[in-house]
């Protein structure tokens, strides 16, 4: 089989409870918690149509109808807009609304995991590669995480996903991975390793969130073998597919923040924040006078 076959959907799984985040979380989908002003779960898609994924597919359970609706017309919303003169507004609605039939929904009734949530998505890709995106994982750098991967799939095929280096010390909070020989935009898989503590550790580089799989791995899912917190682990049938099937590593050149973490989400809003145009100046200016004002206040206790 092809192993360089393009790559064309890309499964987002949006399924989970988002429990670190309660109470907000119990009346939306923590997909949907804002970093300024965009829902997480946007950065995700963005990420994946500037790749040139041409449709994506949502791995979605109860209570997450705000997702679908979210990335539905609005043409009550437009209309007031309209008539209020708020043109700019109604552009970016426009510019983010996905093409008409580029979008599917599927549903993880259970939640049995990560390879299960992708498990549930095999209808939907079929027999072709696909890329996988954990909407929690934000990122931004001099090039979008999913762009960098499709360059480094061109160049080898096979299975491809995205690492990025962590403190030596931090290895045993992290999927960490073996270096093998290199290529030109990473490097080849030689192992990959759950949290291994550090003086055990192959490497200090991370999986970060970003895939592009085989459909073979469908195969492997499908046998609903049970593992760390008695769950469908995507690892576990990564390292079977390893055995026949070549995996490499692309190096992300930029910073990731898990946005399924409080502390990953708060940085996200404040780097983001100073990125835009339209308020970075005062973001920074603010953050600047917060953190002399707690240095005194530190320095007074």
């Amino acid at each position: 089989m092809d192993m360089k076959r393009p790559v064309r959907k890309a499964v987002i799984p949006v399924a989970g409870n988002g429990t670190r985040f309660l109470p907000a979380t119990k009346a939306m989908p923590k997909e949907m918690l804002t970093i300024v002003d965009r829902p997480v779960v946007q950065y995700a898609v963005d990420e994946a149509m500037q790749a040139g994924i041409e449709n994506i597919i949502f791995v979605t359970s109860r209570n997450k109808t705000a997702i679908e609706d979210y990335f539905d017309s609005a043409p009550e919303l437009v209309a007031t807009l309209t008539r209020s003169g708020k043109t700019v507004q109604v552009t970016q609605l426009e510019k983010m609304l996905p093409v008409a039939g580029t979008v599917s929904y599927t549903r993880q009734q259970v939640p049995l995991g990560l390879g299960h949530a992708v498990w549930c998505a095999r209808e939907l890709v079929g027999n072709e590669p696909f890329a996988l995106l954990l909407p929690d994982m934000v990122s931004y750098g001099p090039q979008g995480c999913m762009a960098g991967l499709m360059d480094l799939y061109e160049e080898v095929g096979g299975n491809v996903f995205a690492v990025e280096e962590c403190a030596p010390e931090e290895t045993s909070s992290y999927g960490i991975v073996g270096v093998g020989h290199s290529v030109s935009h990473g490097f080849e898989v030689t192992e990959m390793v759950e949290k291994p503590k550090p003086a055990e550790a192959p490497s200090n580089y991370y999986l970060n969130g970003r895939y592009i799989l085989q459909p073979e791995i469908f195969e492997l899912l499908a046998r609903q073998e049970r593992g760390a917190g008695n769950e469908i682990q995507l690892t576990d049938s990564m390292h079977k597919l390893a055995q026949v099937q070549p995996f490499h590593a692309h190096p992300y050149q930029g910073r990731t923040f898990d946005c399924g973490s409080k502390r990953g989400f708060i940085e996200a809003n404040v780097a983001f924040a100073m990125l835009r145009q339209d308020m970075g100046a005062e973001i920074y200016a603010s953050i600047k006078e917060l953190m002399m004002s707690h240095e005194m206040r530190v320095k007074a206790a």
